[in-house]
This record gives structure tokens, sequence and C-alpha cells, in this order.
């Protein structure tokens, strides 16, 4: 297996863009409500802590195993960006688990973005020939994201972690 590198991704109107750290910048107002906050926890971090998080996240795990791909989803025809997606793929047997997220600013909810951003990173990841699973963890009462996972092609499972339930789609055996 190799390491994965986040690569451009394009859809009908977006364009998921490898994360850099002088996204920072703008992301800082796309992120910026607290109600997006509402079922992760934790408050939107200011314009130094955004870019500290992203320094670390564009350097990579220290776990040479395991790939951090981030992206920024740029909206093509407002040229700005909404939101993020991210995969952390990880060794599972003789392939790779993919654990994906997603998150969109508040003015851009409600447009399909994270739908079609979603299932642009679950179709690239597909891609991989190494990717043998996709998961994603959702909170019970987040019925916009568990309507974005099941638009991704992934499906509830009967398995918890820290209070989200885990959606799977699997590739390959």
């Amino acid at each position: 297996m190799t390491r994965i590198d986040a690569q451009e991704i394009t859809t009908a109107r977006l364009v998921l863009v490898p994360l850099t750290v002088e996204h920072a910048d703008e992301m800082v107002g796309v992120l910026s409500d607290p109600a997006l906050h509402t079922f992760t926890g934790g408050a939107p971090d200011g314009p130094d802590a955004l870019r500290a998080r992203y320094r670390r996240m564009t350097a990579g795990s220290p776990d040479p195993t395991v790939s951090w791909c981030n992206w920024v989803v740029r909206l093509r025809d407002e040229d700005r960006l909404t939101g993020t997606v991210q995969a952390t793929l990880v060794p599972d047997g003789p392939g790779l688990v993919a654990e994906v997220a997603w998150v969109i600013g508040t003015p851009w909810q409600g447009r399909g973005i994270a739908v079609e951003a979603a299932r642009g990173l679950v179709d690239w990841l597909a891609g991989q020939p190494d990717v043998r699973r996709v998961i994603a963890h959702v909170h019970p009462d987040h019925h916009a994201s568990a309507a974005v996972a099941t638009a991704a092609g992934l499906s509830p499972t009967d398995e918890w972690q820290d209070g989200e339930v885990k959606w799977r789609r699997t590739m390959r055996s």
C-alpha cells in the first residue's frame, strides 16, 4: 500500500481543492458560526488557531501508515470557499479504510453542496485501489448529516463511537 495524497476533485458545481495553510484566511469566516459545533462540540477557531490547525493537518500524520487528506470546497459559480471535506486513511487488513467527514458553512447549507462534496469525495476514494471501506460517524440527531451520508452511499450500522453512529460503505472485499 502506498500513501494517498489529496488531489483536486471536480464535481458539477464544486472543486475540492487540497487544503493549504493559506485557505485559513477565507475559511475562518466560512466556519465562524457556532451552530456548526452543535453536534461536535467546541467553538469556531480564530484566524491564528485555524492557521495553526491547518499547518498541522497539511504536515500529515506522524504515522507513515496513515494518510490525512483534507480539502476545501470551492463553489465554482461564486468562486468562494464553502466548507471542507476530509478523509483519514488507515490500514485495514490487506487494504485501507477511509474515515470521512464534511462541514459546510451555514450560509451555503440546504443547497446540496454537502451531498455533492461528499459524493465527490467517496467516488474519488472508490477509485483508489487500496481503499476497501469508507466510514463516517454521525450524531443520531444530526438528520442533515445522515442524509448526506446516505446520499454518498453509506449505510448506518449498529456500531457506536463517542455517541455517534458508525456509517459504512464497502468498496471492495
